[in-house]
């Protein structure tokens, strides 16, 4: 992708600002949202139980898969042959879990089939 104009000033989301519309230089998203392109993919989110981490149905998700999850991490997840996208808990017991009550914790036992695939790290949504 071709860099694109970055302005200087931050928009302001809540009260408007004085329009100072000076570029401060130029930004490619590739090299803003992708650190490490050979371990990289992008997913498209489906459905609803991660809203409340801002996961949003048909979101592009960016998803790392170089290093080792950690607690608390949104990750992707190959549960019993299918791919998930949970909130990953280690301790006290390993689980995967949404961010929407509507939708029960998913504990990890030893009998289950659970690979992590990868890391979230940005959501990209549409309006």
């Amino acid at each position: 992708m071709d860099n694109l104009p970055l302005f200087l000033d931050k928009i302001a989301c809540g009260f408007p600002s004085p329009a100072q519309d000076y570029v401060e230089k130029r930004l490619s998203l590739d090299k803003q949202l992708i650190r490490f392109p050979e371990s990289t993919y992008f997913l498209r989110a489906s459905g609803h139980s991660m809203k409340d981490a801002g996961i949003l149905d048909g979101d592009l998700l960016i998803v790392e898969c170089h290093n080792t999850a950690k607690q608390g991490e949104i990750v992707i997840a190959e549960l019993n042959g299918e791919f998930t996208c949970k909130y990953l808990q280690l301790s006290p017991f390993k689980a995967l879990l949404s961010a929407n009550s509507v939708f029960p914790p998913i504990v990890i036992n030893e009998d289950m089939s659970v690979r992590i695939f990868g890391v979230v790290r940005y959501a990209i949504h549409y309006f």
